[in-house]
């Protein structure tokens, strides 16, 4: 149960979200190379200030028993469909494909759909230093993706479902600070098991202090989290 204090509190804080949805925040880019500086998003940093040192997402074993169940059911739809040609019956040739696409078009759709929405689940998160934390999660096929955010103010409220979090697609600083910059910068990048880079999110600064992000390689950009747990 909770508290009348931690209630009020809880209630007060989400009204002052409804009541200021187009508040501005200053934050710092990360830089691997050298110092941050301010700059500005249009919303605000969606990872908490005081996270956990650790977080363990409590749906993984439900995710990883779902993701299981779909690609074992994709691979028993791909290994039995074929037979529908070769069994004795009075079907015609274009009811048999009927019946072949849509057995491997039932089982095709939800397996990318499990996929979809499970992929950015966070089993693991840890905060190694106080402005960068460390998520993995799982591709469909359990294979681990460790993603590394090297500034939490760059995780914005995510606008897809089943997500918490995003990458920001851009930021602001001003013309001065952009000079004082290399011309992109790494915001975070995704890696395996082995430590191999999968991809990057990089941002790009123009001369009047625009930051544009984009992907390079295959990088998680989306993530969800149990916020009340952080």
């Amino acid at each position: 149960m909770f508290s009348r204090p931690a209630v009020a509190s809880a209630f007060l804080r989400q009204s002052e979200r409804i009541a200021h949805p187009q508040a501005r925040f200053r934050h710092q880019i990360p830089s691997r190379n050298q110092s941050s500086s301010a700059v500005q998003t249009d919303k605000p940093a969606a990872a908490p200030l005081k996270a956990p040192a650790e977080y363990y997402g409590p749906l993984t074993p439900t995710f990883r028993k779902l993701k299981l169940f779909s690609v074992a059911s994709l691979g028993f739809s791909a290994t039995l469909a074929p037979f529908i040609f070769v069994i004795d019956s009075n079907l015609p040739p274009f009811a048999r494909a009927a019946l072949f696409a849509t057995a491997m078009g039932t089982s095709g759709i939800s397996t990318a759909m499990v996929s979809w929405s499970g992929y950015p689940y966070v089993a693991h998160l840890r905060r190694p230093e106080p402005k960068v934390i460390e998520m993995t999660t799982y591709s469909l096929f359990l294979r681990p993706r460790i993603t590394t955010v090297y500034d939490t103010s760059f995780l914005l409220p995510a606008k897809r479902a089943f997500a918490k979090w995003e990458l920001a697609p851009s930021v602001t600083s001003t013309p001065e600070e952009a000079q004082q910059r290399p011309s992109e910068e790494t915001i975070a990048e995704t890696r395996d098991a082995t430590g191999k880079v999968l991809g990057r999110w990089i941002v790009s600064w123009s001369p009047e202090g625009k930051g544009t992000c984009r992907a390079v390689g295959s990088v998680n950009r989306y993530f969800n989290v149990h916020e009340e747990l952080l």
